[in-house]
């Protein structure tokens, strides 16, 4: 497990990889929540939201990584795994940010392959949605 300052100085070094074009227009920047957040149309307690894009809110596009979740799904993973799930997580937010400013929101985006994903989830716990 790492702490949120460590947490932190890890998103800090990820972001610093990344060309500055990207950033352009993410006027609420990348922000770090202590929260654990669970994906509302789970079946079971298995999957965390790590971080999410956000857009048209008064707050302006921002991602969000929750650290909180992080640690809840990766807690017992060396620094190195969960550098590299942090430098996944938030290059998939970042290409939502690309592809909202490009104004590609369905069809060849990561909303459709986000939503593929939730099928193979529920398909592998034989569901269709979230239990009652």
């Amino acid at each position: 497990m790492i702490t949120y300052d460590e947490f932190e100085n890890l998103v800090r070094e990820e972001m610093n990889l990344l060309p500055p074009y990207v950033f352009k227009d993410l006027n609420g920047g990348v922000l770090i929540d202590p929260g654990v957040y669970m994906h509302p149309a789970r079946v079971e307690d298995d999957l965390f939201i790590l971080g999410i894009y956000s857009f048209g809110s008064y707050l302006g596009k921002q991602i969000i990584l929750y650290y909180g979740s992080f640690m809840a799904a990766m807690g017992h993973a060396s620094a190195e795994q969960i550098r590299e799930q942090v430098r996944g997580t938030l290059r998939h937010e970042f290409l939502h940010h690309m592809e909202t400013r490009a104004g590609m929101f369905w069809k060849g985006t990561l909303i459709e392959e986000d939503r593929d994903k939730m099928v193979r989830y529920f398909m592998r716990h034989g569901a269709g949605g979230k239990k009652d």
